[in-house]
């Protein structure tokens, strides 16, 4: 059979693979992708000869083709790996990979795993049943662990290339003692057994799926690192802080909460100290929302109710401030009955949506859903009418 049929299969893919070799996005080995802004850029003999190599799930590593045999992405080559050798898909070669080397946390004049060969006929058969077995192994090594009663959670099994070695996923909350789990696993599927934990985003990164923003996520599709996350970045962007909405399948807060928070942060460096209440003579108002960008700030008289709240300005809010420190307060909040929008748009080029301004009719906006109301069951009754003809 042609290699490249082969190929087309393990990736999962129903239609031939092009003489570009475009990669099918269908298999857990064709995840994380990455640019190679550097292509036509010279490269230093040091990194000349280092390539960036793909595995199951998104796993990635950097390879020496000390041969310097001629590669392209999407090539599958055989590798060099602890005991035997691996199957994986060329990413990336050249000055990008020099870039990479922190992210494996490898040292930049280290010595590399190195390339073998491009990948033969035999090569991809062995590598094509290790994919195979891999499912039926997930679901009886499951099975196991039940019997056992094993406080843990399997989530993923991957063969090593010429399928003599599985490395075993799980997750668990405490110590786990799996050594007999291993005795039995290594006897019934006659393999050297790996057992490595993971946290919670790991095994959404392996497992994958849809999040709620309706996308692959981003730990399938380009995350490799994750970084901590705190409800500070939740509140910095006044989002609720409901745990059904912040937190994603992985049980975590969503990771994406800290891609905009620099914005935030930056953006309320200006911000007033909202904790304090605006005086004036008709009460105090205290703070309810915010706009971070168009820099509106929404206050109110009532510290418990969102109703007839009022939209400032930054300037507006500190200007009160600095009279009530002199313990002088103004008639009303707004600026000598300066209309908002006008305000709004002459000092910030901002211009108020509808939505802006009615939140500050909510009263109103009530009202005139009542008389409709009254409308409605002012309206004659088709059956009155039928009744009277």
């Amino acid at each position: 059979m042609d290699i490249k049929k082969y190929i087309n299969l393990t990736r999962g893919c129903s239609q031939p693979i092009d003489e570009n070799d475009k990669v099918c996005f269908n298999s857990v080995y064709d995840t994380m992708h990455t640019f190679n802004w550097a292509e036509n850029i010279s490269v230093s003999p040091y990194i000349k000869n280092l390539v960036e190599i793909r595995f199951k799930n998104g796993r990635k590593g950097i390879f020496n083709n000390f041969e310097e045999l001629f590669l392209k992405k999407g090539d599958v080559v055989a590798v060099e790996s602890a005991s035997g050798h691996d199957i994986g898909i060329v990413g990336l070669q050249g000055e990008s990979v020099y870039w990479q080397i922190p992210k494996h946390e490898l040292p930049p004049n280290g010595s590399f795993l190195k390339i073998y060969r491009k990948a033969k006929p035999i090569d991809i058969d062995k590598w094509n049943e290790s994919l195979i077995r891999e499912n039926q192994v997930l679901k009886r090594s499951k099975e196991i662990i039940e019997e056992l009663n094993l406080d843990m959670k399997l989530g993923d099994v991957e063969f090593q290339g010429d399928g003599s070695k599985a490395t075993f996923y799980y997750t668990a909350e405490d110590r786990v003692d799996f050594r007999e789990l291993i005795k039995i696993l290594a006897s019934e599927f006659k393999i050297r057994i790996e057992m490595r934990q993971i946290g919670a985003r790991q095994e959404s990164a392996k497992i994958g799926g849809i999040g709620t923003c309706g996308r692959e996520l981003c730990c399938i599709s380009w995350k490799r690192n994750f970084a901590s996350v705190t409800t500070n970045a939740a509140r910095f962007q006044d989002l609720s802080l409901n745990p059904l909405k912040l937190a994603g399948q992985c049980g975590k807060l969503k990771c994406c909460l800290n891609y905009e928070i620099d914005a935030y942060i930056e953006a309320r460096k200006d911000f007033p100290d909202i904790s304090i209440p605006l005086k004036t003579k008709n009460g105090k108002a205290y703070y309810q929302k915010s706009d971070v960008f168009k820099k509106i700030l929404w206050y109110s008289f009532d510290p418990e109710n969102s109703l007839n709240i009022t939209p400032l300005t930054i300037e507006r809010v500190e200007e009160i401030i600095e009279m009530n420190k002199k313990n002088i307060f103004p008639e009303t909040l707004t600026q000598d009955n300066i209309e908002l929008a006008d305000l709004i748009s002459s000092k910030h080029n901002v211009k108020l949506t509808k939505k802006d301004i009615e939140d500050s009719k909510l009263p109103l906006i009530k009202n005139d859903k009542k008389k409709k109301k009254r409308k409605n069951k002012n309206k004659p009754n088709n059956n009155q009418n039928n009744q009277q003809n």
